[in-house]
């Protein structure tokens, strides 16, 4: 049995599109930071469960992991679509990789040069150090998502952190499509910049809540 959860805070923007490409999961779950749009009504009216609670991604995740039926655990972002094909690659890694997890390709909905050397900046990050972000989506055994310890209640950095505790990570043959709003919004450049820091900082040992602060300026 798949479970997905889709960590949501103002989210009503994007939800839908994000909800309905994971149709083929057999439990969807939308866990809600306090929401003050329409990101609930949305999710009410694509009948998926939902859970309230405190903000905080990585909070949000772990609570949906708890409530989740699944033996696997399927974790995507509510600005996150996954191509239509996402079914079929992750039953082959089901059946060819039962204990492992694996990730999607990443890949920005805008034809823009910026965002294709995004995408081939995070492809070569994945490959060579082996952190994929959660906007890749995440793809865990429910036993390997326990025994590492799962998400952590952190302010941010969730995934890096979560990630380094389960092993080696493949990487599907099938996309996870993100909205490039925030790198329009805040620059192309700026956005990958700010992000490359923040894991640079993490990696340093700085704590996540300080970085949070960074981040939000």
């Amino acid at each position: 049995m798949l479970s997905a959860v889709v960590p949501t805070l103002n989210a009503a923007a994007h939800l839908h599109d994000c909800l309905s490409t994971l149709a083929g999961a057999d439990e969807i779950i939308v866990s809600d930071g306090g929401s003050e749009d329409e990101t609930i009504a949305v999710a009410e009216r694509n009948g998926v469960t939902i859970l309230t609670g405190a903000a905080g991604r990585g909070a949000q995740l772990a609570r949906g992991a708890a409530a989740a039926r699944g033996d696997w655990l399927l974790f995507v972002h509510a600005d996150t679509r996954l191509a239509p094909d996402w079914a079929a690659a992750v039953a082959g890694h089901q059946a060819q990789h039962p204990r492992k997890a694996a990730t999607f390709r990443f890949r920005l909905d805008d034809p823009a040069w910026q965002a294709g050397l995004i995408e081939r900046g995070v492809e070569l990050r994945a490959r060579l150090l082996g952190l994929p972000y959660g906007d890749q989506g995440l793809l865990v055994p429910r036993e390997l998502y326990e025994r590492s310890g799962g998400f952590r209640p952190l302010a941010l950095m969730e995934d890096v952190d979560l990630v380094r505790r389960i092993g080696p990570i493949r990487t599907l043959e099938a996309d996870a499509v993100t909205s490039a709003d925030r790198w329009r919004r805040d620059g192309w450049l700026a956005r990958s910049a700010r992000n490359l820091a923040c894991l640079s900082l993490w990696s340093l040992g700085m704590s996540e809540a300080r970085i949070a602060r960074l981040y939000r300026g």
